[in-house]
């Protein structure tokens, strides 16, 4: 055996030590948790036993109630304390769980310039420090040293510490495939994490959630998770390229680095669509953070319209699109997109709220026991009497206390009318004893039916009106639906778009069915926020936005709107831009936004096999450069058939099967198309319709329309129909584009009859025909 042999033997042995003897402290750590947990639990159980009785209650004097309070106080924070140590303390141990299966994933051997010695950093998903907690076993993926392992080769090498920058050299890196406690692979590297590491990770199957990617971050991908200067970040990465992941991660490093300063509730993720959220639900969790906030896009606007009125959703917008119903660009409700999308008509809307500043408000009138009490009449001559030079909204919060006022006098006037008399009777008891509680404190202790009588009035007539002052705090004697669709129906624009009059003929006809296009969702949210004042929400500090290309410039900038003081990272693909409106004034796209922001680009694809990227870049739409990972496996198979579709269907997912692979995505273009699909196969063969309210998915035969299909990975795809037919349309590329990407492992397309065009632009040697 050669001197080199015998050291490598000699290292993988050390290592193999080393593992053991963490795994030793881990144990030790969890042992000495339960413990500690053990102790505190009954420690919280006796005090929530003993409550009362360690608490000084005296009532009869205003110093002895002020004692009392103070008692309580202070015994319900010393519990409130013990209850979040518990917590704590289970927060550690599922830290320590994760950590007892892998402790960690690499090293760095790093020796700073001024000093002589090598530091070994092993580094994993948590901290661990040793017995003792003096030295570092394990160093946490986000820490700032850490940073080097995702950044740097062996040689020179720097991190920014919280004081300075540290320069140095790194000597060594290396890799580790740990599971379950035991040392599987070990292998040194260069810059690239783990190619071999990665082969490992992408050559599984894949999963019904999103796993944490740290052990295989790359350069391109630590430059987004570590950026901390940008107050807008925008990331535009081809399909597979990690940046959900990577954002996920992101999350994940700001919650570490700003610990003191910024918690979940600080945070919030604009997702797709549900299945997405639930998809992406694992990640934070598995890195031991709290979920932040996640909701659609759709879900955001429902909190802010109101309950009675209808919203169209994004995917019946795109259903409308992608059917025959969709005919040509001279279809109103395509113009109707395209205009409500874009941001010449947010300034039609704010000339609209100029305007009303002098004229064109609709109020309501308020009624009582189905009387005018206050006229729309009223309303109005009193709104349009306040100085023009105040805002709309402050005008309507003047108006509100003015109309409460006129409420306090009209309930004065009520309180001796006879239907109080009448309404008293159906008081409870409760009430009574109030009143004569009432007239005892006031008025001695002989009894006076004439006070009693009054206070059971007054409370009569308190409960009738508590609904009509609520209703006006909250503004709703503004008429804001009608008011808008004046916009279309009375008001003349002193610049009026092409096709204006067949477009407010259009949105006015909805309106009046109280149903609101996805293209009008959000101009009306922003129409109604500029009269009655915008919930502009500056309690999110960092807001991340995924498959950010679907959204339109006027989304874009309404939300930009809504939240004037928040960092965002924006996520997405122009090659996966599928909404009508997202060919142009595209987020993603830097002329569309302000200059000041960040731009990273993420080239490289790692979900797909080489093979699958080399096909599918062909007919990608954005032409921008696309680089696959160097992961082999089958071409792209094409499957033309004349008849027999579910013959053709069964073979394949049967093929597949034997593959080993776990999900199978059949993707189609329309949820049309996905529940044609489904009854021809479900008596066939088990499998599962998703449609845009799944919330999550099994691993097995799934169908779902390709726009639900976003952001998600299967180990192979069968797209039904892949023919000239069914995808003929250049507006359809990205659609097809999207659903090819979506494999890991194996795309089929099947195509009954002559193969839709983006198939032909592919080079003849990138797929097979079966």
């Amino acid at each position: 055996m050669n001197k080199e042999s015998e050291n490598q033997i000699k290292d993988e042995l050390a290592e193999r030590q080393r593992l053991e003897d963490v795994i030793q402290v881990i144990k030790k750590k969890k042992i000495a948790l339960k413990e500690k947990a053990s102790g505190l639990r009954e420690s919280i159980i006796d005090l929530r036993k003993d409550f009362w009785d360690d608490v000084t209650v005296n009532l009869d004097e205003p110093d002895d109630i002020i004692e009392t309070q103070a008692s309580l106080k202070q015994q319900a924070e010393f519990l409130a304390e013990r209850e979040r140590s518990h917590g704590n303390i289970d927060h550690e141990r599922k830290t320590l769980d994760s950590l007892q299966d892998s402790p960690y994933f690499g090293r760095i051997d790093f020796k700073e310039n001024q000093t002589k010695e090598e530091e070994k950093i092993y580094i994993g998903k948590a901290s661990l420090m040793d017995e003792k907690d003096e030295n570092f076993l394990v160093y946490d993926w986000r820490a700032p040293i850490s940073s080097m392992y995702y950044d740097y080769a062996p040689g020179p090498a720097q991190y920014e510490s919280t004081e300075d920058t540290i320069n140095g050299e790194i000597t060594l890196k290396r890799q580790y495939i740990i599971r379950q406690g035991q040392m599987k692979g070990m292998f040194d590297t260069g810059l690239t994490i783990g190619d071999t590491l990665l082969q490992h990770a992408l050559g599984n199957n894949a999963n019904t959630k999103m796993q944490s990617i740290v052990a295989t971050i790359q350069k391109e991908q630590n430059k987004i998770i570590r950026n901390e200067r940008s107050n807008l970040l925008i990331v535009q990465g081809v399909a597979g390229s990690g940046k959900t992941s990577a954002a996920l991660q992101r999350v994940a490093y700001l919650m570490y680095r700003f610990r003191e300063e910024l918690n979940a509730n600080d945070l919030l993720l604009l997702s797709p669509n549900p299945l997405f959220s639930s998809y992406i639900i694992n990640v934070l969790p598995e890195l031991g953070e709290t979920n932040i906030g996640q909701s659609t896009f759709l879900q955001f606007l429902r909190k802010r319209i109101e309950k009675n009125i209808e919203i169209e959703s994004p995917f019946e917008q795109i259903e409308y699109t992608l059917t025959e119903r969709h005919k040509d660009k001279n279809d109103i409700r395509v113009i109707n997109m395209d205009y409500k999308s874009s941001l010449d008509f947010k300034q039609m809307i704010d000339s609209y709220i100029s305007y009303l500043n002098h004229t064109g408000i609709l109020f309501k009138n308020i009624k009582f026991r189905n009387e005018i009490i206050l006229s729309k009449e009223e309303i109005t001559r009193y709104f349009y009497a306040l100085d023009s030079s105040i805002s709309i909204p402050n005008k309507l919060e003047l108006v509100s206390k003015w109309l409460l006022k006129e409420i306090r006098h009209i309930q004065q006037k009520e309180v001796s009318e006879d239907w109080v008399l009448e309404e008293m009777q159906l008081l409870d008891k409760e009430d009574y004893q109030k009143a004569f509680t009432y007239s005892q404190d006031m008025y001695g202790d002989e009894d006076d039916p004439l006070q009693e009588e009054m206070f059971l009035r007054k409370e009569v007539i308190q409960r009738a009106f508590a609904p009509i002052k609520k209703q006006i705090k909250r503004l709703k004697f503004v008429h804001v639906l009608a008011t808008y669709r004046n916009l279309f129906e009375k008001w003349e624009p002193n610049l009026k778009p092409k096709n204006w009059e067949t477009i407010a003929t259009f949105t006015v006809k909805h309106l009046n069915k109280r149903y609101l296009t996805w293209e009008d969702a959000t101009p009306y949210v922003y129409f109604k926020g500029k009269i009655l004042g915008h919930d502009a929400d500056r309690s999110i500090r960092h807001l991340f936005i995924d498959e950010a290309q679907d959204y339109s410039a006027f989304q874009f900038a309404f939300i930009r709107h809504i939240f004037p003081y928040t960092r965002m990272t924006l996520l997405g693909d122009v090659n996966q831009g599928i909404y009508a409106h997202t060919t142009s004034e595209n987020p993603l796209i830097p002329d569309a936004v302000e200059s000041n922001h960040e731009r990273i680009t993420l080239t490289k694809s790692y979900r797909s096999t080489k093979e699958i990227v080399e096909f599918s870049k062909h007919f990608a739409p954005g032409h921008s450069i696309i680089e696959p990972f160097e992961r082999e496996g089958k071409k792209p198979t094409l499957l033309q058939t004349e008849n027999n579709l579910v013959q053709t269907l069964l073979l394949e997912i049967e093929k597949l099967r034997r593959y080993g692979h776990e999900t199978i995505a059949l993707i189609c273009k329309t949820m049309e198309e996905t529940n044609q699909i489904y009854e021809l196969l479900r008596k066939e063969i088990d499998l599962y319709p998703i449609n845009e309210e799944t919330f999550s998915f099994e691993k097995g035969i799934l169908v779902l329309p390709v726009y639900l299909a976003k952001g998600i990975e299967f180990d192979a795809v069968i797209i039904p129909d892949a023919s000239s037919n069914q995808y003929n349309r250049e507006s359809e590329r990205a659609l097809f584009y999207t659903a090819c990407t979506r494999a890991m492992h194996d795309l089929t397309m099947v195509s009954p009859g002559e193969p839709c065009l983006f198939i032909k632009e592919a080079d003849n040697d990138t797929f097979k025909v079966g």
